[in-house]
C-alpha cells in the first residue's frame, strides 16, 4: 500500500479503529431517533443502507444485545444490554456538568449575561452566572433566590413544575426575605390565578421579563428538561431594555432555545412524535 492510500485510510484523529464497528452504527442510531420497532427494510432506509448490507449488523448487534427481534413481528428494537448501557449513562449524568461548556458557547455568542438555576429549598436559586462584557446593574449573583412568579426564571419553572409543587413555592416565597424579586415582597398570589400566564410561556417555550421586576433590565428564560421530561434546570439570558432583543423569535430566543434544546437532549429527553 502506497503512503498515499495509507493517509487516506487514516481516521482523521489518527488512531486506529474498528471499521464495521463504524459502519453498522447508524442502525444502532436509527433505532435510536426511532423510539419504536422498525421492519428490516426501515431501519436499513434509516440508516442509509441496504436491507442485505444491514441483516448481518443487525445479527451481530443480537447476539451481544444491543438489539433484539420480535419473534413474531421480525421487528427491530434495542435490546436489553442497549437499554442497560442507557440506565448507567442516565444515572452518572449531572445536568449541571453537561450545561455548563454549552451556556459558555452560547454567552460567548450571544454576548448577554447568562444565569443558570436549579430548584432549591427556597426556590428557583441561581447557581452559575456568566456576567456580559459591559455592565449589568441586577441585584442577581451565584445564590440568588428567584421569586417564583415576578422573574422570568421563577415563571419557567412555575410554568413546568407540577402545579401542586408550583403551588407551594408560590406560597412560600411570601415574605421570605431570601426571595430576590424587585425592592418590594412579592404579593400573595395563588395558582390558579395565574395558570393562563403559565400556559402562555408554555406555548412560547420560554418566559419573558420587560422591565420587571427591576426596571431597564429585560430577561428570557427557557427550561431544561432531564431523561424523564421533568425540568432539572432554568437558563436565562438578560440585558439592558434597548440592547435586549426580547422577541419570542430574536436574535436571543432563538440560540437560547436551542442551547436549552442541545443541553436537553443530552440530558436524555426525547419528545413523543405521537
Amino acid at each position: 500500500m502506497t503512503a498515499s492510500k495509507t493517509a487516506a485510510n487514516m481516521p482523521p484523529d489518527g488512531r486506529r479503529s474498528i471499521q464495521s464497528i463504524e459502519v453498522g452504527f447508524p442502525l444502532l442510531s436509527a433505532l435510536v431517533s426511532a423510539g419504536k420497532p422498525l421492519t428490516l427494510r426501515d431501519l436499513a432506509n434509516a440508516a442509509g443502507m441496504t436491507s442485505a448490507k444491514a441483516h448481518p449488523y443487525l445479527v451481530s448487534f443480537t447476539r451481544v444485545g444491543l438489539v433484539q427481534q420480535d419473534g413474531l413481528t421480525g421487528q427491530y428494537e434495542l435490546g436489553p444490554f442497549a437499554l442497560q448501557m442507557g440506565l448507567v449513562s442516565l444515572q452518572r449524568l449531572d445536568p449541571v456538568r453537561v450545561a455548563l461548556p454549552e451556556i459558555a458557547e452560547l454567552q460567548a455568542e450571544i454576548g448577554h449575561t447568562l444565569g443558570l438555576a436549579v430548584l432549591g429549598s427556597h426556590g428557583p436559586t441561581m447557581i452559575h452566572m456568566i456576567e456580559a462584557s459591559y455592565p449589568v446593574h441586577v441585584n442577581m449573583r451565584k445564590g440568588t433566590v428567584m421569586s417564583m412568579l415576578h422573574t422570568a426564571t421563577g415563571q419557567v419553572f412555575a410554568a413546568w413544575l407540577p402545579p401542586q409543587v408550583a403551588e407551594h413555592y408560590i406560597q412560600r416565597e411570601v415574605g421570605d426575605t431570601a426571595v430576590i424579586a424587585g425592592r418590594e415582597p412579592p404579593p400573595k398570589v395563588a395558582y390558579a390565578d395565574v395558570e393562563a400566564r403559565l400556559a402562555d410561556i408554555r406555548v412560547h417555550g420560554m418566559a419573558r421579563a420587560i422591565g420587571n421586576p427591576l426596571p431597564g433590565v429585560d430577561a428570557l428564560s427557557v427550561p431544561v428538561f432531564d431523561h424523564t421530561g421533568n425540568i432539572t434546570l432554568a437558563l436565562t439570558c438578560l440585558g439592558p431594555s434597548g440592547l435586549f432583543d426580547v422577541g419570542w423569535h430574536g436574535a436571543i430566543a432563538g440560540p437560547l432555545r436551542a442551547c436549552a434544546n442541545k443541553i436537553t437532549h443530552k440530558l436524555g429527553y426525547r419528545k413523543s412524535t405521537n
